[in-house]
């Protein structure tokens, strides 16, 4: 199949910008569907053409399939892109792209179907022997005296969670036995509320885990590799915050194994495209949790350390390319940072929409910033906060921290608030700059400071 000509990205922000230039790069056209609220986007003026597909309330317009799907065809696109967020990890959408005669940039329905439901996704894992946390055998049961009895096995503390959930919603911890029953009862009702699937399970909870992850990308010939780890263990409620490759204080001997492990998952269950699997890892072992079916926001941190354009991979393996790299290709070199900036107050990380009234971008060696705006742009209330991601590369951890903190003092947005300051306060943080915090470190010295109640 011959590489395409045009394809519509369907997605806002930084990251409809980060496809656009990968798409430029192979010499591909773009098209931009963008709502109202998103006009005077940089990336819809770069695009070679754009459609307006609704207003500002992205369930009118980046969430409006049939809208998405009439763009690609009265502009003759060849194939799709969700990026992250919105439509990306949606099963329906994927198959209704590819049945209307597009190509979707992803992995297929099934697959996304299989991995986007927690039961059936850990089942895969297991089969595949991928670790993961010990907790019930697939969905919770109705019966009071069953998840006693299974909640006994696996021993407390426990952790609820939707089949069906993500995004850090549909998840209970439960520390005795008089509060299960009632914690699965009011997850199953957050479930079917949140996620149209009252289905939960149970899992052990792992009480000071990092959140690390391997990158993996694969084609539709069962050819697989993985691309190393990263951690993003720096998080506020299941959000990311800061993410780092490689992992701070791992042998790279059980990044080997994991890793290996995953691409084997990739060519047992037939996966396509890049994708990432999500593990806690406490006390040198590693537990799965979930697999995203897209590209990751902090993706451009295992860009840096490996050299590999991970967007340009999914559009050539979408195109039926074989993958064009073997593992022993990938070398990791150095180390890479991303800060997430978000448009909000650092401390108590309400929103702060509006216009920006001066914006300079750190630059320098090793500095690489990912983002949409501009000076005189404005950031609209209705999305994800996020505004841009600085991201600093060193050979070392400790020249990548370096370069962040120059970094960092030299990126000036006004006019709205920003989280700034609050990556400036974790580049001095002593246990940061040591590495290896847990998932729970900035919640608990966010607390400390009495800064966010949480």
């Amino acid at each position: 199949m011959a590489m395409f000509e045009k394809i519509l990205i369907a997605n806002r922000g930084e990251i409809a910008l980060r496809i656009q230039r990968a798409c430029r790069e192979l010499g591909i056209k773009t098209v931009v569907v963008h709502s109202e609220a998103d006009r005077d986007a940089k990336y819809v003026k770069l695009a070679d053409e754009s459609v307006c597909i609704g207003p500002a309330s992205s369930s009118l317009s980046y969430l409006n399939v049939p809208a998405i799907i009439s763009a690609a065809e009265v502009t003759d696109a060849q194939a799709i892109h969700p990026g992250y967020g919105f439509l990306s990890e949606n099963a329906d959408f994927a198959e209704r792209v590819e049945s209307s005669g597009f190509v979707f940039i992803g992995p297929r329905a099934e697959t996304i179907r299989l991995m986007g439901d927690k039961v059936s996704a850990k089942n895969a894992m297991k089969e595949a022997m991928v670790p993961c946390v010990p907790g019930s055998e697939g969905e919770l049961p109705d019966d009071p005296k069953e998840i006693v009895k299974i909640a006994r096995a696996v021993g407390y503390p426990v952790i609820i969670k939707a089949a069906g959930g993500g995004g850090g919603r549909g998840m209970r911890v439960v520390h005795t036995e008089a509060a299960l029953v009632n914690a699965v009862g009011m997850t199953r009702q957050e479930a079917g509320s949140f996620f149209n699937n009252p289905a939960v399970y149970m899992e052990k909870y792992l009480e000071n885990p990092r959140h690390v992850e391997i990158q993996v990308l694969a084609d539709e010939y069962k050819n697989a590799i993985y691309l190393g780890e990263r951690d993003c263990s720096m998080q506020r409620r299941h959000q990311k915050v800061i993410e780092e490759a490689p992992a701070p204080h791992i042998p790279a001997r059980l990044i080997a194994r994991i890793g290996e492990r995953c691409a084997e998952a990739c060519r047992k269950i037939g996966y396509r495209g890049a994708g990432t699997f999500e593990f806690l890892y406490e006390n040198n072992e590693f537990y799965f949790i979930e697999m995203n079916t897209r590209v990751q926001v902090e993706h451009p941190v295992t860009e840096m350390i490996t050299g590999v354009d991970i967007v340009q991979e999914q559009i050539r393996v979408a195109a039926g390319e074989k993958l064009r790299y073997k593992q022993k290709d990938i070398v990791f070199r150095g180390h890479a940072i991303e800060c997430r900036i978000n448009a909000e107050d650092p401390f108590t990380f309400v929103p702060c929409p509006g216009k920006i009234e001066f914006y300079h971008p750190p630059g320098g060696p090793g500095i690489r910033v990912d983002t949409h705006i501009y000076q005189g742009y404005t950031v609209p209330s209705h999305y994800d906060s996020m505004v841009a991601k600085v991201i600093a590369y060193g050979d070392t951890r400790d020249q990548a921290i370096r370069r962040m903190r120059i970094a960092l003092s030299e990126m000036s947005i006004q006019g709205i608030k920003t989280n700034i300051p609050l990556h400036q306060e974790l580049m001095q943080d002593a246990r940061f700059v040591e590495g290896g915090t847990s998932i729970h470190y900035l919640e608990q010295k966010l607390a400390d400071k009495g800064e966010v109640k949480l």
